[in-house]
């Protein structure tokens, strides 16, 4: 016996052409704000890919870049650990029971 498909779920165009993702495939997906997923047209259908947090780690990283959030460049190992070292919080002593 061939099991029953889910009835498609409907999402309206919002006048910036936003569309939100039902709540179900949101869940289902595991996705949170901020996610990148992949548009691509096949036919006259569109469809949406989550991409792997690696993906969405390169993006971040890029975006860090074009706002200037980086250090360096270093000339050294050694000068690019002093410079972690320095912008490192200083950790907070255990209290040891006597």
């Amino acid at each position: 016996m061939k099991p029953k498909s889910a009835p498609p779920l409907l999402a309206r165009v919002g006048a910036s052409r936003q569309v939100a993702i039902p709540k179900k495939l949101h869940d289902e997906l595991g996705l949170t704000a901020g996610d990148i997923v992949e548009v691509e047209r096949k036919g006259n259908q569109i469809i949406l890919t989550p991409k792997d947090l690696v993906e969405k780690g390169i993006a971040e990283g890029l975006e860090d870049l074009k706002k200037g959030r980086v250090y360096g460049p270093f000339t050294s190992i050694k000068e690019m650990l002093k410079s972690l070292h320095s912008t490192e919080k200083p950790q907070k002593k255990s209290k040891r029971a006597a």
